[in-house]
């Protein structure tokens, strides 16, 4: 039986100075590859001692050795060739406070789509999982991009529909080669493997862009029922015991910014029913989440990981907060198949949020004090 982690997070952490001048460094040929991996084990070093001591029960490399959250499969593969920015970005505009910076900020990375057919050239998280396998002080996770998630930044009209017959012909290639890495992580010994699929939510229930595809002449609910079959697919054979198998949803995390707003409802009633995993990790910081309500929808045999402590705003909530708002989603879901985390990381991309380390750090503790006060304990077996 797959443990039930009452304590979580969806996985990156902010990058030390010392980790993103190393990055930087390494791009501008200063240091070698070997040098630069020594700094990120080094690094790695110190986010799993804040996760231990923060009292986590589950571990990341808080996602270290990546530009971003879904660099995995772009870093891992041959076939790239330099690409102007899109026009019509696929997804919506950052917004809040911080949505200048956030644009500013993607810039870390060029415009890059597939123009020759792919080639994996080494595997996508192998190196993770050899340092947790070695380093970690308990059970360890993996996080993997959604197929859609990291195989939209890649496609390209004009240039990658030269090379695969269609779009989805090319998703279903990195939802195989996604597949064969989980395989591989199993065998590692990765207890827990957690796939951030975001198109939930960032097309299919965002107010503008759930409009503008139907203007378009895209069917929504025709591409929710495409990223469920497409994800099945990708975590086919993954669900064994001892293994945790998890899905993230969020509306975009980038420098304490985001691009995408709306209540769950219209995909929940598929997604959670239909999608074939363990748990998932659904944020539920603020508003933009909508309410708790289309969690009714949760089967019984499923966790919900409720994202109600904030990894964008530096102020900390209250136990006696967080526990109304366990209290509240209980109506819908049982007590007993909940937990809580932040509702995304604190680095999705590698330049982060706009928090301090000793803020991130409290956030940990916070997810750890609340699920003991609330559940006896950070995990269930």
């Amino acid at each position: 039986m797959a443990k039930h982690y009452r304590a979580d997070h969806v996985g990156s952490l902010l990058r030390p100075p010392e980790l993103l001048q190393a990055r930087a460094d390494a791009q501008d040929g200063k240091i070698t590859a070997a040098q630069l991996k020594a700094i990120e084990d080094e690094n790695v070093l110190k986010a799993l001692d804040l996760q231990k001591q923060a009292g986590m029960p589950i571990f990341t490399e808080g996602e270290y050795r990546r530009a971003g959250w879904a660099t995995a499969v772009r870093q891992s593969i041959g076939g790239l060739v330099p690409v102007e920015p899109a026009s019509t970005p696929l997804l919506g505009t950052w917004q809040g406070p911080s949505g200048e910076l956030a644009n500013q900020s993607m810039g870390f990375q060029p415009a890059m789509a597939v123009g020759e057919k792919m080639s994996q050239t080494r595997r996508l998280a192998g190196e993770e999982a050899a340092f947790l396998k070695a380093h970690a002080p308990g059970d360890w996770k993996i996080t993997m991009p959604g197929a859609w998630s990291a195989g939209g930044q890649l496609w390209r009209d004009g240039v990658t529909d030269k090379v695969y017959g269609s779009r989805k012909e090319f998703i279903l290639e990195i939802a195989a080669m996604l597949r064969r890495e989980i395989d591989l992580l199993i065998a590692d010994g990765c207890s827990y493997i957690q796939l951030d699929s975001l198109h939930y939510v960032e097309r299919v229930t965002d107010t503008t862009i759930r409009q503008r595809m139907i203007d378009s002449g895209e069917d929504p609910d025709a591409y929710l029922d495409e990223l469920i079959e497409v994800d099945n697919a990708t975590l086919a054979g993954a669900r064994r015991p001892g293994v945790t198998v998890g899905m993230h949803m969020c509306r975009g995390n980038n420098r304490s910014a985001w691009h995408a707003e709306g209540s769950y409802e219209a995909m929940a009633e598929k997604a959670f029913q239909k999608l074939n995993l363990d748990r998932f990790l659904l944020e539920y910081d603020t508003d933009r989440a909508g309410s708790f309500e289309p969690l009714r929808f949760m089967p019984k045999d499923k966790k919900v990981v409720l994202g109600i402590i904030s990894s964008k705003e530096p102020s900390l909530e209250t136990v006696d907060e967080l526990r109304r708002r366990i209290d509240e989603a209980a109506k819908y879901v049982p007590m007993e198949n909940l937990a809580i985390s932040p509702q995304c990381g604190f680095a999705s991309t590698q330049y982060g949020n706009l928090l301090t380390w000793d803020e991130q750090r409290r956030k940990l503790e916070l997810i750890v004090e609340t699920a003991q006060k609330t559940w006896g304990s950070v995990v269930t077996a």
